[in-house]
């Protein structure tokens, strides 16, 4: 026979099991909306190379000239065949550090620009018209410069990655820090609070999202100017030995080393990315559910 007290226990256990229960299955529903767009994302990239097989064993002239160009059987072969020398790995790792160097360098000068120059009106005025009569040159038509200045090669591709990803990332944090609302600051100064721990615990974590926005776009510019400055003057790196292998038409080896470019630079803005995502868990996210984004 069932008591006031049994009927009680029961009645608050079960929101709490059906609370579990809709958990999993929004979780369940995730999933299985992850693996769908995933699925999605491999048939587009496999009805590409499809296409490509297609157009090139066919000798297709359709306003292009696909005659002339590898088919992905040759680039496949040819991958295979850089795969089992060292040179390749040489290459991949040289390229790697320039980019981690030079990125790592704007990434601490451009926050730290950033925030001085949006938080400091004095600052502004000192520092901003002399980056901003540089911010338009385009990074790599400063590789002249980076020859005549720096004593080696390494320095001035270091350099040139350094430039690239540096007004990105700069721009960003100080629009970033611009656009917090003040009321925040106000009440951590009115509960006491002074100018270095408004800075760690109110702007520093207030800009993440555009901070990482700038970091990901600097990324991405940054692979396109170390790239093109290996091309230019580099003696080792995957831009140094695509170009070599279009100097010898070497037209496999060339397509190998656009194919390695590209998933180096996917790679580097979906790891940013990814960090971003994590260090920023804290920020109110949309409806992720069944018809929200699932990403």
């Amino acid at each position: 026979m069932s008591t006031p007290a049994l009927e009680a226990t029961i009645g608050s256990g079960a929101p709490a099991v059906e609370s579990a229960d809709a958990g999993t299955a929004t979780g369940r529903t995730r999933t299985a909306a992850g693996l769908r767009r995933w699925a999605v994302r491999l048939a587009s990239l496999a009805a590409v190379v499809a296409v490509w097989q297609w157009l090139t064993t066919a000798d297709a002239r359709v306003g292009l000239r696909f005659d002339r160009l590898p088919s992905p059987a040759e680039v496949a072969a040819e991958l295979g065949r850089q795969l089992g020398t060292r040179i390749y790995y040489l290459d991949l790792a040289q390229s790697l550090i320039r980019i981690l160097t030079g990125f790592a360098l704007a990434a601490v000068a451009g926050i730290a620009l950033g925030v001085l120059v949006a938080r400091s009106r004095w600052a502004g005025d000192v520092l901003l018209p002399p980056v901003e009569v540089v911010r338009p040159i385009p990074a790599i038509a400063l590789v002249p410069i980076a020859i005549l200045v720096f004593p080696t090669d390494e320095q001035g591709i270091v350099f040139i990655t350094f430039a690239a990803a540096f007004f990105p990332i700069m721009v960003s944090t100080r629009h970033a820090v611009r656009a917090l609302p003040t009321l925040w600051e106000d009440a951590v100064r009115t509960m006491g609070g002074g100018r270095a721990h408004v800075l760690w615990n109110v702007v520093l974590p207030g800009t993440l999202p555009g901070v990482f926005g700038g970091l990901s776009v600097g990324m991405g510019v940054a692979w396109i100017c170390v790239i093109s400055a290996e091309m230019i003057s580099g003696e080792f790196g995957v831009g140094y030995r695509t170009w070599h292998a279009y100097t010898v038409v070497d037209y496999p080896a060339v397509l190998v080393g656009m194919a390695s470019i590209g998933v180096l630079g996917w790679v580097a803005s979906a790891s940013i990315e990814l960090l971003g995502r994590r260090l920023t868990r804290w920020l109110p996210r949309g409806d992720r559910g069944a018809g929200g984004n699932v990403r």
